[in-house]
């Protein structure tokens, strides 16, 4: 073997272990498909009494999008069924830039039900989270001004993933 690919086999196996350290003792751990308590479920009705406009639509495509991610498919045949009530989704602005704010306060109070195929039924209760979402005060204007519907879809996507786990690694 040359010099070269010694190596650069030893920085592989270097690598290797350093993953295999890392992972081992933070509590992260890989589940296989076959571990998951289910594989599709059907997202039913998301109700938004809060006055955020289509918030139960971009909350319905962030849950799609975690399941999906997580290797379950999201279809309307299946019989597990998750619905929610988001009632409160308010937004107050924490940092502003040139009049433009760059960093806001999202509080959230929502709760979510889970039925499963034998009908047994788990309530995730009171999703309540304040979330600190941050923009890049050296972003193109149009995109600052654009960082109110993006703090949404951020914060929405933390909810996914808050549900999407409590419903996986429960």
């Amino acid at each position: 073997m040359t010099r070269y690919r010694q190596t650069m086999v030893s920085v592989l196996l270097g690598f290797a272990y350093l993953v295999v350290c890392m992972t081992s003792g933070c509590g992260y751990s890989v589940h296989r498909k076959a571990d998951l308590p289910f594989d599709e479920i059907r997202i039913g009705k998301i109700e938004n009494l809060s006055l955020a406009p289509k918030l139960q639509d971009k909350l319905h495509k962030a849950l799609v999008r975690e399941f999906t991610r997580n290797g379950i498919t999201v279809t309307s045949s299946a019989g597990n069924v998750l619905s929610g009530i988001v009632r409160k989704f308010e937004m107050s602005s924490l940092a502003e830039k040139k009049d433009i704010t760059i960093e806001y306060r999202i509080t959230v109070d929502a709760d979510f039900t889970h039925r499963d195929d034998d009908g047994k039924v788990i309530e995730i209760k009171r999703v309540m989270s304040p979330f600190i979402i941050s923009s890049s005060g050296s972003r193109d204007m149009a995109l600052l001004i654009g960082s109110r519907d993006m703090a949404e879809d951020k914060a929405v996507a933390d909810i996914a993933i808050e549900i999407v786990g409590a419903l996986i690694y429960k």
